[in-house]
């Protein structure tokens, strides 16, 4: 069971970062698979090779609790096969986009290794003896950050997801029973010893997954956007558009106006609302000015001033909602 993609629409352009850090993981393995012959354990100079990069740079539980976190990032980095990079890295690319959009590109780096770190100390404290100098690799831990997280945030995504049994069939998933079940399933690995007996450290994922949890809970529900807000678009000068919010207004984000040639596009993120047909947006050429507010049980209502619109007629042509996001189109006649 493999998720393909989402269905929830990023708002500040493409995850940079999250194409970054699969490149980085990709290019590393490349290195591994020269280095060690592609993982050639039957000739001694490719085990030994092997051996000195997963002694150098895995994260040797013994060494993690004695405060070597440096190992703990290079160790992100490393890849024990083709399958185990590209699902992590399928996992990655995916789930990563929406959450290097939510907190922003510095932000998302500093948190992905924060998880990676506190995944490797859950392995670490929990690890049986015999394998306190065993070196554990992947990115799977701070992957799994990134699934916590998501859970939280998006609970109500869909994933659409390739499932392959008796045939190959593709479903349309909700976040909160995929990345539910991924994480019972863990639970259940790791219960069985399966950290022992098939090399997978799942106590790494249980504990990645549940500081993303964490972290995603703080973030929707205790920290307000003075602390941690919501990345903006940054367009040229004379692009950008002068904002200007009503009192009542209940967005979690200040809304974002981008200005083509012939059209603006007004994104604003309005969440809780249980159709499309609860927006409605009017033009005021007195004011210049578009008003956006819902009629249903959820209250919006917001005033964006537009700017260079001159003497142009302009006619709202399309209102979308989708996960929580609406976005207006508005064409000059």
């Amino acid at each position: 069971m493999f998720p393909l993609h989402d269905d929830i629409q990023r708002l500040h352009g493409r995850p940079y970062v999250t194409y970054l850090l699969i490149a980085i993981n990709a290019i590393v393995f490349l290195a591994e698979v020269i280095i060690t012959g592609n993982f050639d354990v039957n000739d001694e100079a490719h085990k030994a090779a092997m051996d000195e990069l997963l002694f150098k740079y895995g994260a040797i539980p013994s060494q993690v609790l004695a405060g070597n976190i440096p190992s703990v990032i290079t160790s992100m980095f490393l890849h024990a096969g083709i399958w185990h990079l590209v699902g992590n890295m399928i996992f990655l690319f995916v789930f990563g986009d929406n959450i290097e959009d939510k907190f922003g590109r510095i932000k998302y780096v500093l948190i992905y290794l924060g998880w990676g770190i506190v995944a490797a100390y859950a392995h670490s404290f929990f690890v049986s003896p015999a394998d306190m100098n065993t070196p554990a690799i992947g990115a799977s831990g701070a992957v799994s950050g990134v699934l916590g997280a998501y859970l939280v945030l998006y609970p109500r995504a869909k994933i659409f997801t390739i499932i392959t049994a008796l045939f190959i069939t593709t479903v349309r998933i909700p976040a909160i029973f995929y990345l539910g079940f991924w994480f019972v399933m863990q639970i259940i690995f790791s219960a069985m010893n399966s950290d022992s007996q098939g090399g997978v450290a799942y106590l790494a994922h249980i504990g990645g997954f549940l500081a993303g949890l964490l972290t995603g809970y703080l973030v929707k529900n205790l920290i307000t956007g003075s602390i941690l807000p919501t990345p903006q678009i940054r367009y040229p000068r004379k692009d950008r558009q002068n904002v200007a919010n009503m009192p009542d207004m209940t967005v979690h984000t200040q809304p974002e106006v981008i200005k083509g040639p012939n059209f603006y596009e007004i994104i604003a993120e309005m969440p809780g609302l249980t159709s499309q047909t609860e927006i409605q947006a009017s033009y005021d050429p007195n004011n210049q000015s578009v008003r956006v507010y819902t009629t249903g049980s959820r209250k919006y209502d917001i005033n964006i001033r537009l700017s260079d619109v001159g003497d142009d007629t302009l006619k709202i042509d399309q209102i979308r909602y989708l996960n929580g996001v609406v976005r207006i189109r508005i064409s000059k006649q």
